[in-house]
């Protein structure tokens, strides 16, 4: 009898000490010829390819390595390169891929977006009237890559043509299957000189499979890949979905295909009940997701078994393949270069390499019995007992804050005390909160860190440069200043810092766009608020100007959205929670003057579930916790929001409900679709469209930024308008910073002086 294969969906880019991270802005910065970045970014994937085949396991992804995004790899595998990149035809050049994705001087960047739910921003393609043809087969480049250096028979991974036409841009909508139409060709074309090189198993990604879906577009699937399994019969295609269940089963495991993907970790079980319900066919493998690919704790490997088990009931052996349930792209990569953790947290984590050895663990398990792993089961049982004597599950705090979730008076009237209160002019600058993290910043607090220098010390670094950085935003001319956040790392580590109930990973970083890493705290217990968190620096600011410094802090659904949450409780649980810790905060700040306090949630929009039936309670969820932060405040403060790269369209009901009096939304690479957006929908609160992009160096024009805040005068009354970057400053140069802020503050000044004019000319 055949025995059940182990797999992978893919594996973090960016190694153990984010050395890819590394060697591609040393590449960026010039420190480093192509030749040698080539060959440096070979090592690594190589490396990564060695720890899975020492792990064991059986069907190896190649093709999920990336030079920055895999959504942008098949964007430019099929010659999709912008016009105003000057790169016609024929492979587009490393520099060309970058210029794409970071910009140039002349040419903005492609937008960037959140990957489905998740903390992940993939580029977008642009699919203009460029006629799509396979440029470069990159997924048999790398397949022979790792048979030819590592003697592996990888499984090639590939992102599947219907999730890669609605995660672009620059079609109508009522033409989706016409674009789709052009692709399928060369995804065939794709299969056949695979199957020529002797590839046995492919895995095309297709996660929209765990939207919601017409039934239209399930029927399309069916075409699409009768098309595909038949143009190349020696391959066998694993049709892979994850991040939910499917609702139409029985239709997407009918596919012709040789394989179906389904996740049993974040389907509610709604996979395994359709597996129970209905079976499978017999003429199919099933590749079942059994550990979490996105969160960070161990698995309770006694149920995990049981879970397989009742898989096989369905299902035979030889037809079957364990694998996490999703890529472990958004998990660190090890736990073992964990040296300050408490042991109690540590022994009930997994990141990426311990998830695969839990694969390994399993696997042995079902070939030569459960009693070979009892050992392992018991660990695995012990770590989370552990655990879970460390948590406890009181909500009282939440729900007694639940008594005021409503500002006293409503916006209409708010508005015009603050306006009153603050004086600011039409149209009013601002940045969204942080400054670059220049060098010398990251040098100090490595120094700190490392007790190199003392607290004084550090604090003495902070304050420089907070007077630097007010002086320069005086010079500038902007209305509201910031502090800069130079003492955070991270907008959401900072808080996990400072609250109880999380843990701070020394190396558990994580890829969110780019060479962009974020280290995720852990919420492991019930988090509550133990002493002011942003009130020093935050009040040293404003000592220094008479302009108005807003306070800044991390919105609740931010923080539980950009953690790693514990899994005993209700995430919205953990989301009010943090909430009141929140409110407590402002509270401090409100008491001593901050009257401008902002409380970002830019991963508000990304949290929203895949599921149409699910968004309205997680929406009214994100609302409540906001409001439960904020709306104890007096009518003369100012609370402010941020909010990311998203299709807001969807969700403008929600952002209203919020009550925030002003928010800013992240859309320089998208403005149009967000003025459409307001165009059918009214907001009548304060609002700051990004009117530049911060992610590229590139400087923008003054006339771009006018367009940008005429195009958005359009929709909005010119008195609710602010203008804004899109997202903050951490991340640029110095020099590339202040210039930008020129522009941006000379562009709103002759704006503001236009609608002045043309007041006069019409009173």
């Amino acid at each position: 009898m055949m025995s059940i294969k182990s797999s992978n969906l893919g594996y973090p880019r960016i190694g153990e000490n984010r050395e890819w991270k590394k060697v591609m802005e040393k590449y960026w910065a010039g420190g480093m010829e192509e030749d040698e970045f080539q060959e440096k970014m070979k090592e690594i994937r190589l490396q990564h390819l060695r720890k899975q085949q020492d792990l064991g396991i059986d069907m190896i992804p190649v093709g999920d390595f990336s030079f920055y995004d895999h959504v942008l790899d098949t964007a430019v595998m099929f010659g999709l390169v912008p016009k105003r990149f000057n790169e016609y035809g024929g492979k587009a050049s490393i520099k060309t891929y970058y210029d794409i994705a970071r910009g140039t001087k002349e040419a903005v960047a492609s937008e960037m977006t959140k990957w489905f739910n998740t903390n992940y921003h993939y580029i977008v393609p642009e699919l203009d009237e460029t006629k799509p043809s396979l440029i470069e087969n990159r997924p048999l480049q790398l397949y022979q890559e790792a048979k030819r250096e590592l003697n592996i028979e990888g499984k090639p991974v590939i992102l599947g043509p219907v999730t890669f036409v609605k995660l672009s841009k620059g079609y109508k909508k009522d033409l989706f299957r016409t674009v789709v139409d052009q692709y399928v060709p060369l995804y065939a074309q794709l299969l056949r000189e695979l199957e020529a090189e002797g590839v046995t198993w492919v895995q095309i990604d297709e996660p929209v499979l765990a939207t919601s879906l017409s039934r239209e577009e399930v029927d399309y699937f069916q075409e699409i890949y009768k098309i595909l399994t038949e143009s190349a019969h020696g391959i066998r295609v694993i049709l892979q979905t994850y991040y939910e269940s499917v609702d139409d089963y029985q239709d997407i495991v009918s596919l012709p295909v040789h394989g179906i993907g389904l996740d049993f970790v974040q389907d509610d079980g709604e996979n395994l009940n359709s597996l129970i319900k209905y079976g499978f066919p017999e003429d199919k493998v099933l590749a079942a997701g059994i550990i979490n690919g996105r969160n960070i704790w161990r698995a309770n490997l006694e149920e995990t078994f049981s879970l397989v088990h009742n898989i096989q009931q369905h299902v035979a052996d030889d037809r079957l393949i364990i694998q996490p349930s999703s890529s472990l792209l958004h998990v660190p990569v090890t736990k073992k270069n964990e040296k300050k953790l408490e042991d109690n947290i540590k022994n009930a984590l997994s990141f990426a390499d311990e998830k695969l050895h839990e694969i390994s663990i399993i696997k042995k398990g079902l070939d030569k019995g459960i009693t070979e792993i009892q050992n392992q089961i018991s660990d695995s049982k012990r770590a989370i007992e552990a655990l879970r004597a460390l948590q406890s599950t009181t909500d009282a705090k939440s729900k007694e804050a639940e008594l005021s979730m409503e500002r006293k008076e409503p916006f209409r009237v708010r508005r015009q005390l603050q306006q009153s209160f603050f004086q600011l002019p039409l149209l009013p600058t601002t940045t969204i909160g942080s400054f670059p993290q220049t060098p010398e910043v990251k040098k100090q607090r490595s120094l700190w860190r490392k007790g190199q220098i003392d607290q004084m010390q550090y604090e003495k670094f902070i304050k420089e440069e907070t007077e630097r950085w007010i002086k320069i935003q005086e010079k500038l001319g902007l209305d509201v200043f910031v502090h800069g956040e130079f003492e955070r790392t991270d907008m959401v580590e900072y808080f996990g810092e400072k609250l109880e109930g999380f843990q701070i990973t020394e190396l558990g970083w994580v890829q969110s766009y780019g060479s962009r890493c974020v280290k995720p705290p852990i919420i492991y217990g019930d988090v509550s608020f133990r002493a002011p968190m942003t009130l020093k620096e935050t009040l040293y600011a404003q000592s220094l100007t008479l302009k108005p410094v807003k306070g800044m802090l991390t919105g609740p659904i931010t923080i539980l959205n950009w953690s790693f949450a514990r899994d005993d409780i209700s995430k919205y649980e953990v989301a009010n929670q943090i909430a009141f810790a929140l409110r407590e905060e402002v509270r401090i700040l409100e008491e001593n003057g901050i009257r401008m306090i902002q409380v970002d949630e830019p991963a508000l929009r990304e949290g929203v579930p895949l599921k149409e039936e699910k968004k309205e309670g997680y929406l009214h969820a994100a609302v409540n916790a906001f409001k439960l932060a904020t709306a104890s405040v007096e009518n003369e403060t100012q609370i402010h929001t941020h909010m990311c790269y998203s299709n807001f369209k969807e969700i403008m009901g929600a952002i209203s409900e919020m009550d925030a009096d002003v928010i800013s939304i992240e859309t320089s690479k998208s403005h149009g679709e967000l003025i459409h957006a307001l165009e059918e929908s009214t907001y009548d609160k304060g609002i700051g469209l990004g009117v530049y992009d911060i992610h590229s160096p590139r400087i923008p024009l003054l006339n771009e930024i006018k367009e940008n805040i005429e195009r958005a005068l359009n929709v909005l009354d010119v008195h609710q308008f602010w203008i804004n970057p899109d997202c903050g400053l951490k991340t640029r140069g110095e020099d590339e910073t202040i210039s930008a802020l020129q522009v941006m503050v000379e562009a709103a000044k002759q704006v503001r002086e236009e609608v002045t004019l043309q007041k006069a000319l019409r009173s």
